[in-house]
């Protein structure tokens, strides 16, 4: 399984989620729902995620049962 950190990340940066919506374009509860793996994000937004955050989008990541890829 897969567990999202985008939260963690935002947190650990100390990036508000008004400021995240604002320069992602992507909406305060789009990025809520995300952080609180109530929807599974689209590679763009992945992407945006990561950029505004700047970190490597394997950064918003955790797997939790260990598989290699």
């Amino acid at each position: 399984m897969i567990k999202m950190l985008v939260w963690n990340v935002r947190t650990a940066k100390k990036m508000s989620l008004r400021k995240l919506e604002k320069y992602t374009g992507l909406s305060r509860n789009y990025i809520n729902k995300i952080e609180n793996n109530k929807t599974s994000p689209t590679l763009a937004a992945l992407c945006a995620l990561a950029r505004v955050l700047q970190v490597p989008v394997t950064d918003l990541f955790e797997d939790t049962k260990g598989i290699k890829a």
